[in-house]
């Protein structure tokens, strides 16, 4: 007499299924993690947001385009060092080397498109095309975040993006310069700190 073949329910296959798709969830975000730099400080963000915002209503009062641009060079230095402290912050917590190789793509990736910002400002600030400023500070500042973003967590390039768009706009009119500068420095800047502070920690 042939032994009896063992019961196998209906829910196991399906079971097996989910095992595996969890398994191949946790090995991608495993070699997406390892292959990005995701010590973008959210809350640091938050805070260049804030500040942004601080030198918006500053120098939006200023009629001399010397003192509103010495208001956010002085801002983009605070929004520097704020950068500087919070990425190192959160690099340690997480355990991440700031020299590891996706943290030196996402900076060689930023900082070209910030340098020809610098350049560009200069050439501006000589030909008197104070105008212009704003815009390509803007675009610029989304390009790189675009850039680098791509090295780092998906919704860093989005941010990017936002910034361009208000460059643009700010290129087409720049009447609203004042309030783009606000809503890029301040209000993307803060926004997607929250986010990133939320969904990436911290």
């Amino acid at each position: 007499m042939s032994s009896p073949v063992p019961f196998r329910s209906a829910s196991d296959p399906p079971a097996l299924h989910d095992r595996a798709m969890d398994n191949l969830r946790f090995i991608r975000e495993t070699m997406e993690r390892a292959s990005s730099f995701t010590a973008v400080p959210g809350w640091g963000m938050v805070m260049i947001g804030g500040t942004a915002f601080v030198a918006a209503y500053l120098s939006a009062s200023k009629t001399w385009f010397g003192a509103w641009m010495r208001i956010w060079i002085i801002e983009a230095i605070i929004a520097l060092g704020i950068t500087a402290i919070t990425i190192s912050r959160k690099a340690r917590a997480a355990n991440e080397s700031l020299v590891s190789r996706p943290a030196r793509k996402f900076v060689l990736s930023l900082a070209p498109p910030w340098l020809a910002a610098a350049l560009l400002t200069m050439l501006l600030f000589r030909a008197k095309l104070f105008a212009e400023i704003p815009g390509t500070w803007l675009l610029l500042y989304g390009t790189g975040v675009v850039t680098g973003g791509a090295f780092s967590v998906r919704v860093v390039p989005v941010m990017g993006l936002g910034f361009m768009t208000l460059g643009a706009v700010a290129l087409f009119f720049p009447a609203a310069n004042d309030w783009l500068m606000a809503a890029g420095f301040g209000g993307l800047h803060l926004g997607f700190g929250l986010i990133i502070a939320r969904k990436y920690g911290g």
